[in-house]
């Protein structure tokens, strides 16, 4: 993958075979996954993993501690939180460090889509398959085969698993 034109992609940036990166992006300590897309305007941010055949449209930030696994679809200005109580200074009023604060883990399973202008809070998982709409506020876990929305997010109804032909 060659960066376009106005994209910092750093070197530690790990990427799977046929990514598709657009222009303004910004990539640095992250893992994305084959055939995977990543819109304008994303940053995608240190220890960050990104599955297989992604679609994480534009003006969207993924922060440190977010998973997102095989076949999600992330929709345009949806942002991720790391940190429950985030500050700018310690109490001495120094501004503060990696050492002063604790990342939170968030986990996006397989095949969930995330409607655009969501917010994921830290410390949730939102299940396979799940569908999280748009605009909504995730501040618990979502289960699979659901679709989750509002502010803050609840579920509203199971949707039905696909079924898979195991036949030729």
């Amino acid at each position: 993958m060659v960066a376009p034109e106005f994209s910092r992609i750093s070197a530690d940036v790990q990427l799977g075979q046929n990514v598709r990166i657009y222009a303004f992006v910004n990539l640095y300590g992250c893992r994305i996954g084959d055939e995977s897309r990543i819109g304008t305007f994303v940053e995608i941010q240190k220890g960050v993993v990104i599955g297989k055949r992604v679609k994480v449209s534009s003006h969207t930030f993924i922060c440190e501690g977010v998973t997102v696994e095989d076949n999600v679809f992330i929709g345009h200005g949806v942002m991720f939180i790391n940190d429950k109580y985030p500050r700018a200074t310690t109490e001495d009023g120094s501004p503060q460090t990696e050492q002063d604060w604790v990342c939170i883990p968030t986990t996006i399973r397989q095949g969930a889509s995330i409607g655009s202008n969501a917010t994921i809070l830290c410390g949730v998982t939102v299940g396979e398959g799940a569908v999280i709409g748009a605009g909504s506020v995730v501040t618990k876990d979502v289960p699979p085969w659901t679709v989750a929305a509002g502010v803050p997010a609840r579920v509203l109804r199971k949707i039905p698993r696909p079924v898979v032909d195991s036949q030729p």
